[in-house]
């Protein structure tokens, strides 16, 4: 597995504009368990460079698709329950809250990798233009400073495009007077193309070759890092969405059923985590073909599934209440943005200590969490309280101004 792998992007705010409560209980279990699986995959790479977690740290870089599900559903849960209703969406209220919501404790993590990059691991950063324009992600080397913005960089150029295709679906919808089944044909096509995307870049780079050849080097700037190869992991959570506003009787039986939903979700996740544990990556061949074809889709259906156990109201998911997993999940993407440099910084710190190795993951670890939410709280938490009060919905009472998306109850039906 290549030393530069990372993940966990933002998680959007599930409450702003949807009529829902402030926090979700299973919602919340799914974003610790993301950025757990994070942590320990980061762990493993950067601070111990040994499996000290086994299996479980080695697929721990699917928490990024995890929390792509997660962006996919809170967001589609957000447009797609305002059109149901017949709402507008105001495309400017859409960026203004997702600006507000990820960048300004993004600036400051960016402003510390540039001001002090020897605390901040001592690497050289990709032009500062690329972090800002969030095309950091294009063709990006392994081995560079906050290489880990990748994510965020898909997230961003998601949620650049969602409000533009929604505001494009909504005409179509009217003018050709197309139903929703027409959308889930998108969600599909989009789906097998970036597959075929993917194998078409194995031919590529899937494969070890001899000295001289590009192979595997190429895999995670073609493959992993890459928007095209990673865009179908959206479409799952914002299959969920769709299915939950367009499909209203069935969402509700499904709800009903949430002991299944989570035995048979967990059964899924499971099986692809063997898949990622035992074929994604194989010594002496290279990156297996099906996994990295089919691999990442089927991952990301896997967590999708989890979301739905985690909304049905007698879910395990949702009536669990695991201590610190609320806290975790509110402060998931400062901890996101800060873990690698603290973890990295820490370890080094108690290195002459001869600590035992787990003392060490445990102050590690409280240190992530501590930086973390100092972050939330002196930056993320003022910012959305502003933005709250500045901007508190995607869906202005007051109807479409220019540039917004008329919505239609009609277009989910």
């Amino acid at each position: 597995m290549n030393a530069a792998s990372t993940s966990s992007p933002s998680v959007p705010d599930a409450s702003a504009g949807a009529g829902l409560p402030p926090r979700q209980p299973g919602l919340d279990l799914l974003r610790a368990l993301a950025i757990g699986l994070v942590f320990l995959y980061h762990y493993q790479v950067f601070v111990s460079k040994a499996p000290t977690f086994g299996w479980l740290g080695n697929i721990g870089w699917t928490g990024v698709d995890l929390f792509f599900v997660l962006s996919g559903y809170l967001i589609g849960h957000q447009v797609f329950a305002g059109v149901a209703r017949g709402q507008t969406l105001s495309v400017p209220a859409f960026y203004a809250r997702r600006l507000l919501r990820t960048m300004p404790a993004f600036w400051v993590v960016l402003a510390l990798y540039f001001l002090f990059p020897a605390v901040m691991g001592g690497k050289t950063p990709p032009p500062l233009w690329r972090f800002l324009s969030f095309t950091q992600n294009w063709n990006l080397q392994p081995g560079t400073a906050f290489s880990h913005a990748w994510s965020l960089c898909i997230e961003e150029q998601f949620y650049l495009v969602l409000p533009l295709l929604v505001w494009l679906g909504l005409r179509a919808a009217a003018a050709w007077h197309l139903r929703v089944s027409t959308l889930w044909g998108v969600l599909a096509a989009l789906t097998l193309m970036a597959m075929a995307w993917r194998a078409s870049l194995w031919d590529q780079f899937g494969r070890e070759v001899e000295a001289g050849g590009v192979g595997t080097q190429g895999y995670y700037p073609a493959v992993y890092y890459a928007t095209l190869s990673r865009i179908d992991e959206f479409i799952p959570g914002i299959a969920v969405a769709l299915w939950r506003h367009a499909h209203p009787a069935r969402w509700a039986t499904a709800m009903a059923r949430g002991r299944i939903w989570f035995a048979g979700a967990c059964a899924v996740v499971a099986l692809v985590w063997y898949g990622v544990a035992q074929h994604y990556y194989i010594d002496g061949y290279g990156y297996g073909r099906f996994m990295t074809v089919a691999g990442y889709s089927l991952i990301a259906w896997g967590y999708a599934a989890l979301v739905v156990a985690a909304l049905c109201s007698d879910s395990p998911l949702r009536q669990w209440r695991v201590p610190g997993a609320g806290a975790l999940a509110a402060w998931s993407y400062s901890i996101y943005l800060t873990h690698k440099a603290v973890a990295v910084n820490v370890a080094q710190s108690l290195a002459s200590w001869s600590l035992p190795q787990p003392v060490v993951i445990v102050l590690v670890s409280l240190a992530c969490v501590f930086a973390g939410w100092v972050l939330y709280r002196v930056v993320e938490k003022p910012v959305m309280r502003w933005r709250d009060r500045q901007v508190p919905t995607l869906f202005p009472p007051t109807g479409g101004t220019q540039g917004d998306a008329g919505g239609s109850s009609a277009a989910l039906r």
